[in-house]
Protein backbone atom coordinates (compact mmCIF):
# COMPACT_ATOMS: atom_id res chain seq x y z
CA UNK A 1 0.00 0.00 0.00
CA UNK A 2 2.19 2.53 -0.74
CA UNK A 3 1.94 6.36 -2.51
CA UNK A 4 3.52 9.52 -2.41
CA UNK A 5 7.48 9.01 -2.03
CA UNK A 6 9.35 7.61 0.86
CA UNK A 7 7.66 4.01 0.47
CA UNK A 8 7.88 3.95 -3.68
CA UNK A 9 11.27 5.13 -3.54
CA UNK A 10 11.99 2.35 -0.99
CA UNK A 11 10.56 -0.56 -2.83
CA UNK A 12 12.27 0.58 -6.02
CA UNK A 13 15.34 0.27 -4.23
CA UNK A 14 14.65 -3.57 -3.75
CA UNK A 15 12.80 -4.31 -6.89
CA UNK A 16 15.72 -3.29 -8.60
CA UNK A 17 17.49 -5.45 -6.44
CA UNK A 18 15.82 -8.31 -7.52
CA UNK A 19 12.44 -8.32 -5.36
CA UNK A 20 8.67 -8.87 -6.77
CA UNK A 21 6.65 -5.88 -5.75
CA UNK A 22 3.14 -5.74 -6.34
CA UNK A 23 2.20 -1.94 -5.53
CA UNK A 24 -1.87 -2.01 -4.31
CA UNK A 25 -3.20 1.19 -5.27
CA UNK A 26 -6.55 2.43 -5.09
CA UNK A 27 -9.15 1.46 -8.32
CA UNK A 28 -10.30 4.97 -8.26
CA UNK A 29 -6.97 7.42 -9.28
CA UNK A 30 -4.01 5.43 -7.54
CA UNK A 31 -0.77 6.81 -6.05
CA UNK A 32 -1.61 10.82 -6.24
CA UNK A 33 1.72 11.19 -8.21
CA UNK A 34 0.42 9.67 -11.17
CA UNK A 35 -0.68 13.31 -11.56
CA UNK A 36 2.11 14.97 -10.46
CA UNK A 37 2.87 16.42 -13.66
CA UNK A 38 5.46 19.92 -14.52
CA UNK A 39 3.79 22.81 -16.99
CA UNK A 40 6.59 21.38 -19.73
CA UNK A 41 5.67 17.61 -19.34
CA UNK A 42 2.09 17.21 -21.86
CA UNK A 43 4.00 17.11 -24.70
CA UNK A 44 5.75 14.29 -23.86
CA UNK A 45 2.56 11.74 -23.39
CA UNK A 46 -0.02 10.48 -25.50
CA UNK A 47 -3.68 10.68 -24.57
CA UNK A 48 -3.92 7.10 -23.56
CA UNK A 49 -1.15 8.42 -20.58
CA UNK A 50 -3.56 10.27 -18.51
CA UNK A 51 -2.48 8.70 -15.11
CA UNK A 52 1.28 9.13 -15.62
CA UNK A 53 3.78 11.77 -14.92
CA UNK A 54 7.72 12.19 -14.74
CA UNK A 55 7.67 12.22 -11.01
CA UNK A 56 5.94 9.01 -10.78
CA UNK A 57 8.19 7.09 -13.21
CA UNK A 58 10.73 8.34 -11.12
CA UNK A 59 10.00 5.92 -8.65
CA UNK A 60 7.69 2.85 -9.71
CA UNK A 61 10.10 1.15 -12.16
CA UNK A 62 10.37 -2.47 -12.07
CA UNK A 63 7.20 -2.87 -9.78
CA UNK A 64 3.52 -4.75 -10.63
CA UNK A 65 0.58 -2.33 -10.62
CA UNK A 66 -2.68 -4.01 -8.75
CA UNK A 67 -5.84 -2.24 -7.96
CA UNK A 68 -7.28 -2.94 -4.76
CA UNK A 69 -9.88 -1.63 -2.77
CA UNK A 70 -9.29 -2.41 0.61
CA UNK A 71 -12.72 -0.97 1.98
CA UNK A 72 -14.40 -3.57 0.58
CA UNK A 73 -14.33 -7.36 2.62
CA UNK A 74 -13.66 -8.59 -0.49
CA UNK A 75 -10.99 -6.49 -1.55
CA UNK A 76 -9.13 -7.17 2.35
CA UNK A 77 -9.31 -10.78 1.47
CA UNK A 78 -7.34 -10.37 -1.52
CA UNK A 79 -5.30 -8.76 0.47
CA UNK A 80 -4.84 -11.42 3.03
CA UNK A 81 -4.24 -14.24 0.53
CA UNK A 82 -1.18 -11.88 -0.84
CA UNK A 83 0.21 -11.72 2.16
CA UNK A 84 0.06 -15.48 3.58
CA UNK A 85 2.85 -15.56 0.70
CA UNK A 86 4.70 -12.41 1.02
CA UNK A 87 7.43 -11.40 2.65
CA UNK A 88 7.59 -7.54 2.83
CA UNK A 89 4.55 -5.21 3.32
CA UNK A 90 5.21 -1.52 3.20
CA UNK A 91 2.76 1.09 4.07
CA UNK A 92 2.90 4.97 4.65
CA UNK A 93 -0.45 5.55 6.21
CA UNK A 94 -1.06 7.93 9.05
CA UNK A 95 -0.07 5.70 12.27
CA UNK A 96 -3.36 3.56 13.31
CA UNK A 97 -5.25 3.81 9.29
CA UNK A 98 -4.33 0.67 8.64
CA UNK A 99 -5.81 -0.95 12.11
CA UNK A 100 -8.57 0.90 11.39
CA UNK A 101 -9.32 -0.51 8.37
CA UNK A 102 -8.74 -3.82 9.66
CA UNK A 103 -5.55 -4.45 7.67
CA UNK A 104 -2.82 -3.40 10.44
CA UNK A 105 0.45 -5.78 11.54
CA UNK A 106 -1.31 -7.21 14.24
CA UNK A 107 -4.07 -8.81 11.46
CA UNK A 108 -1.29 -9.46 9.09
CA UNK A 109 1.06 -11.30 11.35
CA UNK A 110 -1.95 -13.43 12.11
CA UNK A 111 -2.17 -14.61 8.37
CA UNK A 112 1.66 -14.63 8.26
CA UNK A 113 3.31 -14.68 11.50
CA UNK A 114 6.98 -14.36 9.22
CA UNK A 115 5.97 -11.05 7.51
CA UNK A 116 8.17 -7.90 7.72
CA UNK A 117 5.60 -5.13 8.21
CA UNK A 118 7.40 -1.90 7.37
CA UNK A 119 5.28 1.59 8.03
CA UNK A 120 6.66 4.86 7.02
CA UNK A 121 4.66 7.99 8.48
CA UNK A 122 5.56 11.52 9.22
CA UNK A 123 6.16 11.16 12.69
CA UNK A 124 6.13 7.97 14.10
CA UNK A 125 3.69 5.68 15.63
CA UNK A 126 4.11 7.38 19.23
CA UNK A 127 4.50 10.93 20.68
CA UNK A 128 2.67 14.28 20.85
CA UNK A 129 2.88 14.45 17.20
CA UNK A 130 1.90 10.78 15.87
CA UNK A 131 -1.38 11.67 13.96
CA UNK A 132 -0.12 14.61 11.88
CA UNK A 133 0.17 13.80 8.39
CA UNK A 134 4.15 14.01 6.92
CA UNK A 135 5.48 16.17 4.39
CA UNK A 136 9.36 16.35 3.18
CA UNK A 137 9.55 20.40 3.36
CA UNK A 138 7.04 19.99 7.09
CA UNK A 139 9.70 17.33 8.05
CA UNK A 140 12.63 19.25 6.77
CA UNK A 141 11.53 22.14 8.91
CA UNK A 142 10.60 20.92 12.28
CA UNK A 143 14.08 18.69 12.32
CA UNK A 144 16.07 21.66 11.63
CA UNK A 145 17.16 20.93 7.93
CA UNK A 146 15.68 24.67 6.54
CA UNK A 147 17.51 26.38 9.81
CA UNK A 148 21.00 24.95 8.23
CA UNK A 149 20.37 25.60 4.96
CA UNK A 150 20.54 28.52 2.62
CA UNK A 151 22.76 31.61 2.45
CA UNK A 152 24.66 32.73 5.44
CA UNK A 153 22.51 35.70 5.70
CA UNK A 154 19.60 34.49 4.10
CA UNK A 155 16.18 33.00 4.53
CA UNK A 156 16.01 28.61 5.32
CA UNK A 157 16.18 27.12 1.54
CA UNK A 158 14.41 23.84 0.50
CA UNK A 159 16.86 21.27 -0.90
CA UNK A 160 16.38 20.82 -4.37
CA UNK A 161 14.96 17.28 -3.96
CA UNK A 162 12.62 15.65 -1.43
CA UNK A 163 15.66 14.75 0.84
CA UNK A 164 14.03 13.93 4.01
CA UNK A 165 11.54 12.13 1.77
CA UNK A 166 14.58 9.74 -0.11
CA UNK A 167 16.91 9.14 3.11
CA UNK A 168 13.82 8.03 4.98
CA UNK A 169 13.22 5.50 1.57
CA UNK A 170 16.90 4.76 2.30
CA UNK A 171 16.86 3.95 6.04
CA UNK A 172 14.08 1.83 5.54
CA UNK A 173 14.96 -0.19 2.61
CA UNK A 174 18.24 -1.31 4.90
CA UNK A 175 15.97 -2.13 7.84
CA UNK A 176 13.77 -4.30 5.80
CA UNK A 177 16.64 -6.20 4.55
CA UNK A 178 18.03 -6.46 8.17
CA UNK A 179 14.54 -7.57 9.35
CA UNK A 180 14.89 -10.44 6.38
CA UNK A 181 18.35 -11.53 7.72
CA UNK A 182 16.74 -11.30 11.62
CA UNK A 183 14.05 -13.54 10.49
CA UNK A 184 16.36 -15.76 9.01
CA UNK A 185 18.27 -16.33 11.96
CA UNK A 186 14.79 -15.92 14.66
CA UNK A 187 12.44 -17.65 12.46
CA UNK A 188 10.45 -14.48 13.30
CA UNK A 189 9.23 -11.69 11.46
CA UNK A 190 8.42 -8.33 12.41
CA UNK A 191 7.20 -4.54 12.14
CA UNK A 192 9.69 -2.08 11.57
CA UNK A 193 8.52 1.69 11.56
CA UNK A 194 10.65 4.47 10.09
CA UNK A 195 9.46 8.36 10.02
CA UNK A 196 10.42 11.90 8.61
CA UNK A 197 11.29 13.49 11.13
CA UNK A 198 13.36 10.88 12.98
CA UNK A 199 14.94 10.62 9.82
CA UNK A 200 15.60 14.69 9.54
CA UNK A 201 17.00 14.36 12.80
CA UNK A 202 19.38 12.01 12.48
CA UNK A 203 20.95 13.72 9.13
CA UNK A 204 21.73 16.53 11.63
CA UNK A 205 24.83 14.21 12.03
CA UNK A 206 27.76 16.09 13.37
CA UNK A 207 25.34 19.24 13.47
CA UNK A 208 22.99 17.81 16.13
CA UNK A 209 26.29 16.04 18.13
CA UNK A 210 28.12 19.67 18.16
CA UNK A 211 24.50 20.98 20.01
CA UNK A 212 24.01 18.05 22.15
CA UNK A 213 27.86 18.45 23.55
CA UNK A 214 28.55 21.59 23.27
CA UNK A 215 25.77 23.64 22.76
CA UNK A 216 27.28 25.03 19.81
CA UNK A 217 24.18 26.93 17.82
CA UNK A 218 24.34 25.65 14.26
CA UNK A 219 23.88 28.60 11.48
CA UNK A 220 23.29 28.16 7.47
CA UNK A 221 26.56 28.67 5.64
CA UNK A 222 25.43 28.27 1.92
CA UNK A 223 27.97 26.43 -0.13
CA UNK A 224 30.19 27.55 2.90
CA UNK A 225 31.81 25.02 5.35
CA UNK A 226 31.86 25.47 8.82
CA UNK A 227 35.00 24.23 9.97
CA UNK A 228 37.05 24.28 6.47
CA UNK A 229 38.32 27.29 4.51
CA UNK A 230 38.30 27.89 1.82
CA UNK A 231 35.60 25.28 0.74
CA UNK A 232 32.43 26.64 -1.14
CA UNK A 233 31.14 27.61 -4.41
CA UNK A 234 33.07 30.27 -6.65
CA UNK A 235 31.41 32.76 -9.19
CA UNK A 236 33.04 32.22 -11.84
CA UNK A 237 32.97 34.81 -14.81
CA UNK A 238 30.71 32.36 -16.71
CA UNK A 239 29.47 30.21 -13.91
CA UNK A 240 30.14 28.57 -10.37
CA UNK A 241 33.25 26.70 -9.18
CA UNK A 242 33.28 24.46 -6.05
CA UNK A 243 36.81 24.73 -4.79
CA UNK A 244 38.71 24.30 -1.53
CA UNK A 245 41.63 23.39 0.32
CA UNK A 246 41.06 20.69 3.41
CA UNK A 247 44.74 20.99 4.67
CA UNK A 248 47.48 23.47 4.74
CA UNK A 249 49.47 21.60 2.00
CA UNK A 250 46.41 21.79 -0.60
CA UNK A 251 45.84 25.84 0.10
CA UNK A 252 49.61 26.24 -0.14
CA UNK A 253 49.04 24.39 -4.05
CA UNK A 254 45.83 26.68 -4.44
CA UNK A 255 48.17 30.14 -3.41
CA UNK A 256 50.21 28.64 -6.24
CA UNK A 257 47.24 27.99 -9.04
CA UNK A 258 46.33 31.78 -7.89
CA UNK A 259 49.91 33.24 -7.75
CA UNK A 260 49.07 34.36 -4.56
CA UNK A 261 52.43 32.21 -2.78
CA UNK A 262 52.99 34.75 -0.33
CA UNK A 263 49.58 34.08 0.94
CA UNK A 264 50.57 31.20 2.15
CA UNK A 265 52.85 32.62 5.20
CA UNK A 266 50.36 35.36 5.45
CA UNK A 267 49.82 35.31 9.54
CA UNK A 268 45.81 35.13 9.11
CA UNK A 269 45.87 32.02 7.05
CA UNK A 270 49.07 30.39 7.87
CA UNK A 271 46.60 27.13 9.07
CA UNK A 272 42.59 26.34 8.88
CA UNK A 273 41.78 27.62 12.15
CA UNK A 274 43.43 30.99 11.12
CA UNK A 275 41.37 30.47 8.21
CA UNK A 276 37.98 29.86 9.40
CA UNK A 277 38.37 32.67 11.73
CA UNK A 278 39.72 35.08 8.77
CA UNK A 279 37.14 33.24 6.34
CA UNK A 280 35.71 36.54 5.36
CA UNK A 281 38.85 38.16 4.41
CA UNK A 282 40.44 35.44 2.34
CA UNK A 283 36.72 35.19 0.96
CA UNK A 284 37.52 38.54 -0.40
CA UNK A 285 40.87 37.72 -2.17
CA UNK A 286 40.07 34.58 -3.96
CA UNK A 287 35.96 36.02 -5.36
CA UNK A 288 37.41 38.26 -7.27
CA UNK A 289 40.76 36.52 -8.80
CA UNK A 290 38.12 32.61 -9.64
CA UNK A 291 35.23 35.27 -10.83
CA UNK A 292 37.92 36.76 -14.04
CA UNK A 293 38.44 33.30 -15.76
CA UNK A 294 35.61 31.24 -17.00
CA UNK A 295 35.14 27.34 -15.21
CA UNK A 296 36.63 25.99 -18.28
CA UNK A 297 39.63 27.62 -17.75
CA UNK A 298 40.13 26.72 -14.36
CA UNK A 299 39.29 23.17 -14.48
CA UNK A 300 42.60 23.45 -16.83
CA UNK A 301 44.51 24.91 -14.20
CA UNK A 302 42.64 22.73 -11.37
CA UNK A 303 43.47 19.59 -13.50
CA UNK A 304 45.86 17.21 -11.88
CA UNK A 305 46.24 19.33 -8.65
CA UNK A 306 45.11 17.17 -5.86
CA UNK A 307 42.73 20.39 -4.55
CA UNK A 308 39.06 19.13 -4.24
CA UNK A 309 36.81 21.20 -6.98
CA UNK A 310 34.18 21.08 -9.55
CA UNK A 311 31.91 22.92 -11.51
CA UNK A 312 28.22 23.64 -10.72
CA UNK A 313 26.29 21.80 -13.29
CA UNK A 314 22.82 22.28 -15.04
CA UNK A 315 21.17 19.25 -15.03
CA UNK A 316 21.78 19.12 -18.92
CA UNK A 317 25.81 18.91 -18.02
CA UNK A 318 25.09 15.87 -15.54
CA UNK A 319 23.42 14.03 -18.48
CA UNK A 320 26.22 14.72 -20.79
CA UNK A 321 28.52 14.10 -18.62
CA UNK A 322 31.14 11.16 -19.11
CA UNK A 323 31.06 10.04 -15.80
CA UNK A 324 27.37 9.41 -16.18
CA UNK A 325 27.35 7.36 -19.39
CA UNK A 326 30.46 5.54 -18.01
CA UNK A 327 28.44 4.21 -14.60
CA UNK A 328 25.15 3.84 -16.35
CA UNK A 329 23.39 5.83 -14.68
CA UNK A 330 20.57 6.36 -17.40
CA UNK A 331 18.81 3.11 -18.66
CA UNK A 332 16.31 3.14 -21.66
CA UNK A 333 12.93 1.17 -21.61
CA UNK A 334 10.33 0.73 -24.14
CA UNK A 335 7.46 2.56 -22.73
CA UNK A 336 4.23 3.24 -25.41
CA UNK A 337 2.85 5.45 -23.31
CA UNK A 338 5.22 8.13 -24.21
CA UNK A 339 5.18 9.44 -27.76
CA UNK A 340 9.28 8.68 -28.15
CA UNK A 341 8.04 5.09 -27.49
CA UNK A 342 10.51 4.68 -24.77
CA UNK A 343 11.75 6.10 -21.70
CA UNK A 344 14.62 6.68 -19.84
CA UNK A 345 15.09 6.13 -15.91
CA UNK A 346 18.07 6.70 -13.84
CA UNK A 347 20.23 3.92 -13.01
CA UNK A 348 21.56 2.07 -10.23
CA UNK A 349 23.39 4.02 -8.04
CA UNK A 350 25.42 0.88 -6.49
CA UNK A 351 27.37 -1.43 -8.59
CA UNK A 352 27.54 -5.26 -7.52
CA UNK A 353 30.13 -7.90 -9.20
CA UNK A 354 27.63 -10.53 -8.86
CA UNK A 355 23.93 -9.97 -8.40
CA UNK A 356 23.82 -6.97 -10.90
CA UNK A 357 20.83 -5.09 -10.12
CA UNK A 358 18.35 -5.11 -13.25
CA UNK A 359 15.87 -2.77 -14.77
CA UNK A 360 13.53 -4.79 -16.50
CA UNK A 361 10.12 -3.19 -16.30
CA UNK A 362 8.46 0.23 -16.96
CA UNK A 363 6.88 2.01 -14.63
CA UNK A 364 2.97 0.56 -14.51
CA UNK A 365 -0.17 1.98 -15.93
CA UNK A 366 -2.94 2.34 -13.12
CA UNK A 367 -3.67 -1.61 -12.18
CA UNK A 368 -1.68 -3.30 -15.35
CA UNK A 369 -1.23 -6.41 -14.01
CA UNK A 370 -4.48 -6.62 -11.78
CA UNK A 371 -5.94 -8.96 -14.04
CA UNK A 372 -2.44 -11.22 -14.53
CA UNK A 373 -2.04 -11.11 -10.96
CA UNK A 374 -5.74 -12.32 -9.80
CA UNK A 375 -5.68 -14.86 -12.49
CA UNK A 376 -2.47 -16.00 -11.09
CA UNK A 377 -4.28 -16.45 -7.53
CA UNK A 378 -7.11 -18.69 -9.10
CA UNK A 379 -9.83 -16.33 -9.64
CA UNK A 380 -11.57 -16.73 -13.46
CA UNK A 381 -12.11 -14.03 -16.16
CA UNK A 382 -15.80 -14.30 -14.93
CA UNK A 383 -14.92 -13.52 -10.95
CA UNK A 384 -12.65 -10.56 -12.27
CA UNK A 385 -14.91 -9.11 -14.20
CA UNK A 386 -17.83 -9.12 -11.60
CA UNK A 387 -15.16 -7.76 -9.14
CA UNK A 388 -14.68 -4.41 -11.89
CA UNK A 389 -18.31 -4.09 -11.88
CA UNK A 390 -18.21 -3.70 -7.80
CA UNK A 391 -15.56 -1.55 -7.72
CA UNK A 392 -13.31 -3.99 -5.62
CA UNK A 393 -10.66 -4.04 -8.36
Amino acid sequence: MLDIYQGPFCTQILADYGAEVLKVENPKGGDDTRLWRTADEKHIWKTTGKDMSAYFCAINRNKLSLTLNLKQEKGREILFRLVKNADVVVENFVPGKMDKMGIGYEKLREINPLIIYASVSGYGPSGPYSHRAGYDAIAAAEAGMLHITGERNGTPTRPGLGLIDMSTGLYLHGAILAALYARRDTGRGQKIDASLFESGVSLLSNVGVSWLNAGEHAKRWGTEHPSIVPYQAFKTKDGYLVLGATNNRQFQTLCHLVKLSDLATDPRFVDNSSRVQNRTELKEILEPIIGARPTKAWLAVLEGSGLPYGPVNTIEEVFSHPQTAARDMVYSLPYETLVSGEIRVLGTPVKFSETKPEIRRSPPSLGEHTNSTLEGMGFSPQEIGIMREQGIV
